[in-house]
Order: structure tokens, then sequence, then C-alpha cells
């Protein structure tokens, strides 16, 4: 089904459509200046996305509600014009919601917050044999689709605050949706997250601890400073970047480090499990050994595991193999004994 929709959707790929890619070449009268040019249509990103949410739908209908949603997070952290009409007003964020189709509403349920990971990506159906295991475990899902995400265009890609802002976008999804299904238990919500999900998962325990009742951070980007330093110069560009913090590591260490989890420890009060790998490719397990001492300096109590040469590196336990399950059973375990205790 995959397939058959990416081939539907070529045709409309080469018709040039506006968004990050180069305007098409305009020839003979179309140059005149008083022709009536075609209004810009989706970018690719957009269209890519537009075929994974049609994906969702085909693939968890079977067993969940699902929806996309759309609401107002923080303004943009960078504003080019902040006198301008509308300078100031909140940013429209869109995210997912899963509630398994045999729930019992009349009861009070948990929910889980799920963060995606990368500096530019989007929550796709890749995830989709995770979301549909925590659907089978009882769980009601947010997906946030944070600032800076692919998907939704160039201007929604610029909008990127690493460790900042896009925090808050995870948080107010997860309010929105205790908001709009009064059967969720405020007191039962769990996040988890991988990589540069595990940092948001971490940042919002940390800066929101009343909020959470267990979190889960997979291989998760933990020191900013620290990470930098073993990166290559086209990562760090991306946070360079003019849009983004416009500043190198080196320029501005504080500011990397105010992004940073590690520099947080101290206000751990969530129940948490850290998974890291010794040959993640991505982030480097001594990175993730630096968080665990630093929380055990704290004098915290969580829960950790470092796995040793797990087949898969950086994406080990997310695969659909055989370790990778048996992986996700200790997280599932983890969460059920805040989350559904007693079972």
């Amino acid at each position: 089904m995959r397939i058959a929709a990416i081939f539907f959707v070529l045709p409309l790929l080469a018709q040039q459509p506006g968004g990050r890619g180069p305007a098409p070449v305009q020839t003979g009268l179309a140059q005149a200046s008083n022709t009536v040019q075609p209004a810009p249509g989706p970018s690719s990103d957009q269209v890519l996305k537009a075929i994974d949410d049609l994906q969702w739908r085909l693939e968890i209908s079977d067993i969940a509600d699902f929806d996309k949603i759309a609401y107002t997070s923080l303004p943009p952290a960078h504003n080019p014009n902040p006198t301008g009409p509308g300078a100031g007003n909140p940013l429209i964020v869109h995210g997912y919601t899963f509630i398994p189709k045999k729930l019992d509403r009349s009861r009070k349920q948990p929910l889980i917050v799920m963060v995606h990971g990368g500096i530019h990506s989007n929550f796709t159906s890749e995830s989709e044999h995770i979301v549909r295991e925590l659907l089978n475990q009882g769980y009601s899902i947010i997906a946030t689709d944070y600032r800076g995400s692919t998907g939704y265009g160039e201007g929604y890609y610029r909008q990127i605050d690493y460790g900042g802002r896009e925090v808050d976008d995870v948080y107010l999804g997860m309010q929105w949706m205790l908001e709009h299904y009064p059967f969720l238990d405020s007191k039962r919500v769990g996040i988890i997250g991988w990589s540069h999900g595990g940092l948001i998962t971490l940042m919002n325990i940390f800066e929101h601890p009343e909020s959470f009742a267990a979190a889960y951070a997979g291989v998760p980007v933990s020191d900013l400073v620290f990470r930098l330093g073993y990166q290559t110069d086209a990562y760090r560009a991306e946070y360079s970047a003019p849009y983004h913090i416009g500043k190198t590591v080196r320029e501005d260490i504080r500011e990397y480090e105010r992004r940073s989890p590690i520099s947080y420890v101290s206000k751990l009060q969530t129940p948490l499990l850290i998974h890291t790998n010794t040959n993640d490719e991505d982030v480097n397990v001594l990175e993730v050994e630096r968080l665990i001492s630093a929380l055990k300096a704290e004098g915290k109590k969580f829960e950790y595991k470092i796995y040793d040469n797990a087949p898969g590196g950086h994406m080990f336990n997310r695969l659909d193999t055989k370790l990778a399950r048996e992986s996700r059973q200790e997280i599932y375990q983890f969460l059920a004994k805040y989350l559904h205790p007693g079972i």
C-alpha cells in the first residue's frame, strides 16, 4: 500500500512545487511581467507527510481511533519582523492521537506522550509497531510534530528550537490531550523518547516533574557541549544556523548548556529508565554515561541499562527483532509499575 501511494504522488512531485527547492526557470512569454504565475504548491516534504498520514490511518485503524490535531504553543523563538502583523502570535503545532478502540472510557486511563527523534525529522508510521504494542497495553498516545519537524514546509522547519520551545510544544500537546479526553488520568502520564526524543523527554520531566508519573529515555542526547565535540561540522552547522542558535558552541557554551539535560539532573523526581548501547554510532555511549554519572552524583534514584554491542547500534531496540522486542518489554514493565499498577 505504501509503494502504491508513492507512485501515485510522483507526478505531483514532478510539477516543481514551491517550498525548499529552487523555482523552475520561466521561458518565452511566461517571463512577461504581467503574466500571472501559478501559486506555489506544497513542498515535497509536505506531500510525503500527507502520504505517511494516510499510511497511519491504513495501518492503525483496526485497533485505534486515530486523529491528527492542531493546537497553539509558544510564539516563535526568533521573529525576523517583531513589529509586523501577527508578530508574537502562538505557533500552530500538529500532533497525532491514538486511543485504543476497546478502551473502557468510563474509567480513568493512562496516557503516553511519545516523542520523535531527529534534529529535523517527524513522527512517521515507521513507529507503527511500537505504537501498536502500547495500544495493546491499553495506553492512549499523543505524539507531537514539534517546531523544526519536517513535513510542514520550510517556514516550520526554520522554527527549530532544540532543547528550547520544542519542549513546550510537547508538554502542551500532553495538556491538550488531557483537556479533550476527560477519561485520561493526569496522574498516570508517561513520556518516552529515543535520541533527540530522549532529550525532550528528560527536559520535560526536569521542568514539569509533577506532570509525569514515569519516563523512558532511550539513547538520549544529554550533553550538547560534549556531543558537538565529537560530531561533524555539518551536524554542528544545524545548531549555529542563523535561524537557530546562531552561534557555535565555542562562541556561547552557556547557551548550549542551557539546552542540555545534564545541566538539570538535580531536578529529577520522576521515575526514570535509561537505555544506551556501547556501539551506538550516533549518541556515543560516553555521552549517556556522563548523564548517568551526573544523576548518581546528585543521589538520584533511577534505573538504567547499558547494552553491550547490541545489533542495530543507535536503533537497537526500536527494530522489529527479538532483542529489540525483549528490550521494549523491559520498558513496558517499567512503565506498567507506575501507569498500570496492579497489572
